[in-house]
C-alpha cells in the first residue's frame, strides 16, 4: 500500500491530511473544550454588574481599552496575570479589543476603587494628567437600563446555562451564589441595593440622592462592572 501512495501524491496527500486531521481531532480540541471551561472564581455578572456592562459597550469603552492580558512579562507586570480563555466564559460578547489608547481593563478592579473611578469619569485629565480621554459626565445623570440587563440575564440562563442561582466554587475554597432574581421587580429591587453599597462611596450628592429615591444612574452601574474585572 506504501508502495502506491509513494506513486500516487495526491492521494499521499489526501492520507497525511487525513491522519493529522483526526490527530487534531482527537488531541487539540478536548484541550480547547478544557480551556474554555469556566476558571475557578469565575462568576456570572449580577444584574448591575451587566447594566455596568451595557453602559461600557454603549459608550464604546472597548474602542480604547482591550480586556485581554497577553502573556508577556511587560503585560503582566503592568496588569496582572496573563487571560486565561475560561475568564470568559460568560462574556457575550467578548471584549478582548484590539487597540489600546488607554489602559488593558481586564483586572482593573484589582487596583482601582469606586472613588478613583468616579473621579476618573467625571475628569480623566485631573485624575491622570496628560490623559485624551473625554469625560463621561453624562453617566452621572442617565439612568442604568436594569430592564435589558435582566432579560439577559433570564436569557443566557435558559440558553446557554449559565450558572445562577447556583454555588459557585471561589479560589480561596469558599462558594458564592450569584442570583438570578424571579421578578423585574426583584432584579431592580436587588440593583439598587447593589448600588446603594457603591452609592455610599462615592462623593458625587447627586448620585447619592439619586440612589436613595430609588434609581441607578449609568455611573454606578459601570463603576459596579468594573470592580467586577479581576
Amino acid at each position: 500500500m506504501f508502495h502506491w501512495l509513494e506513486k500516487h501524491p495526491f492521494f499521499f496527500a489526501v492520507a497525511v491530511f487525513v491522519v493529522i486531521s483526526f490527530a487534531g481531532l482527537i488531541e487539540i480540541l478536548p484541550n480547547f473544550a478544557q480551556a474554555s471551561r469556566p476558571v475557578i472564581g469565575t462568576k456570572p455578572y449580577s444584574t448591575l454588574e451587566l447594566a455596568g456592562r451595557h453602559v461600557y459597550i454603549k459608550n464604546s469603552c472597548n474602542a480604547c481599552h482591550s480586556q485581554l492580558v497577553r502573556p508577556f512579562k511587560s503585560e503582566t507586570d503592568r496588569y496582572g496575570h496573563y487571560s486565561l480563555s475560561g475568564e470568559y466564559a460568560y462574556d457575550r460578547p467578548f471584549l478582548w479589543g484590539s487597540k489600546r489608547t488607554g489602559p488593558d481593563l481586564m483586572r482593573v478592579g484589582n487596583y482601582r476603587t469606586t472613588d478613583w473611578h468616579e473621579n476618573h469619569m467625571k475628569d480623566p485629565a485631573a485624575v491622570v494628567p496628560g490623559s485624551i480621554m473625554p469625560a463621561y459626565r453624562w453617566m452621572f445623570k442617565n439612568t442604568a437600563d436594569i430592564d435589558t440587563a435582566y432579560a439577559e440575564q433570564v436569557t443566557v440562563n435558559k440558553v446557554f446555562a449559565v450558572p445562577y442561582n447556583t454555588e459557585i466554587p471561589m479560589a480561596d475554597g469558599t462558594k458564592a451564589t450569584v442570583a438570578l432574581a424571579a421578578t423585574l421587580d426583584e432584579a431592580k429591587a436587588s440593583a439598587l441595593e447593589e448600588a446603594k453599597a457603591i452609592a455610599a462611596d462615592m462623593k458625587d450628592q447627586d448620585v447619592k440622592d439619586a440612589v436613595a429615591a430609588g434609581q441607578v444612574p449609568e455611573i454606578v452601574a459601570l463603576i459596579a462592572y468594573l470592580n467586577s474585572l479581576k
